[in-house]
């Protein structure tokens, strides 16, 4: 399964990554295996009986310097801990909107460096979530201002949401296949695209541009938005644990959570303006 996020398909995320090649199918079966769980974590390879330590049959262990559910949970708690600590500072200094509206642009660029380097930088993506967290601190101030409770409310959205995908994905609810991934990115490409034209239209003839970022149409723009933040957290997911699964290299823990720091982000801020359209802001 080839990633649809391009954090995650410039790594070993994919066929020929270099990384145990994690859409390959692990090279244990033989050819008269019986059909196992697709989804079911396969043992360690690489797993050894260190010294002096005792001896537990039939339980893999990870080995050190491995991508691990704790590696990324940890990472990713670190990197959403630094956009909420500095989106707090934002809020509380009331900084003008002007810095936040520059920060994003700079939030913007340092995701794409890190997007197309060949390895994770734990120091530029750490920049990137200070960063954007002073665009989110200012943003959710303005808009609060002028739709009372819309923060927090974009907030307990956001946590419903990623709550939700991650119980529905662990159930099996959600599927990630390929022909999913593939409707995702087409759905994503067509969204961006009109966001980039109303922008353009917005631009030049002034005014809300095709009409996309307020009533009735806004609203389902904000919506089909969160839906797709949604998809793209399942994404993430399955990336995350074929990661695990054919042990990916532990700094590969640094760019999972950035994707998934990504997704969040759009997903707060898409709930930020659904909120604000729907209080008549």
């Amino acid at each position: 399964m080839r990633s649809s996020n391009p954090v995650f398909t410039r790594r070993g995320f994919s066929q020929g990554g270099g990384y145990a090649q994690f859409n390959a199918a692990p090279q244990t079966a033989t050819p008269h295996a019986q059909p196992t769980n697709p989804y079911a974590q396969p043992t360690n390879p690489y797993a050894q009986q260190q010294a002096g330590a005792p001896a537990y049959p039939g339980v893999p262990t990870a080995p050190a310097g491995v991508m691990t559910i704790d590696s990324v949970v940890s990472r990713t708690a670190l990197t959403l801990g630094t956009v909420i600590a500095t989106a707090t500072v934002a809020w509380v200094t009331d900084l003008p909107l002007g810095v936040g509206i520059v920060c994003a642009l700079i939030g913007f660029g340092l995701a794409l460096v890190q997007s197309f380097k060949r390895q994770p930088s734990p120091a530029l993506i750490l920049s990137y979530a200070a960063i954007e967290g002073v665009f989110l601190g200012t943003i959710s101030n303005y808009i609060n201002d002028y739709a009372p409770g819309a923060a927090m409310q974009a907030v307990l959205g956001t946590m419903t949401v990623f709550a939700a995908v991650l119980f529905m994905y662990k159930q099996r609810i959600i599927r990630v296949t390929a022909r999913f991934t593939r409707f995702v990115i087409a759905a994503a490409l067509a969204f961006i695209g009109l966001a980039m034209i109303n922008l353009i239209v917005a631009m030049i003839g002034g005014g809300n541009g095709l009409g996309l970022r307020d009533g009735s149409l806004g609203i389902l723009f904000g919506a089909i938005g969160i839906i797709l933040g949604a998809c793209f957290l399942a994404l993430d997911f399955k990336m995350v644990e074929d990661g695990i699964a054919y042990g990916a290299p532990e700094k590969e823990s640094w760019l999972a959570a950035f994707g998934l720091t990504l997704t969040l982000v759009w997903i707060y801020l898409e709930f930020l303006r659904l909120i604000s359209i729907l209080q008549g802001d």
